[in-house]
């Protein structure tokens, strides 16, 4: 079990506000942990993960930042659709959202429940950009 001071999760309504909070928050409880250096990356995976559930999914996004072994970021929703990796064309205004999250994230994966789906990624605590 965690400490709950290594976990910090919020719920966000499904509005296009909700990928500013989640960057805000992002940025603001990975200051607070000393993680600094992984705010530019984690709020990008936030602020991706988030959009995807406002424009593909259903129910209230659940933000949760864990800090562990790695830091992982979970964007969870009440929708059972599997997110696709994709690579957009240059043409195309959308569809780069999980490519560019793959590209931040040391790995990344769905998980399934009965209530929906959790999109989670992992990032060392070294920082990818340090």
């Amino acid at each position: 079990m965690l400490p709950a001071d290594d976990v910090a999760s919020w719920r966000l309504p499904l509005e296009p506000a909700s990928a500013a909070r989640a960057r805000a928050l992002t940025s603001a409880k990975l200051s607070e942990w000393g993680l600094g250096h992984l705010a530019f990356t984690t709020e990008l995976i936030a602020s991706e993960l988030v959009t995807n559930v406002y424009r593909y999914a259903s129910g209230p996004a659940t933000l949760r930042l864990i800090r562990e072994r790695c830091l992982v970021c979970e964007v969870s929703d009440t929708s059972h659709t599997s997110p696709h990796l994709r690579r957009a064309r240059t043409t195309d205004e959308g569809g780069r959202g999980l490519f560019l999250v793959a590209q931040m994230a040391e790995r990344w994966g769905t998980r399934y429940t009965r209530e929906g789906k959790t999109v989670w990624t992992e990032q060392p605590l070294a920082g990818m950009f340090t």
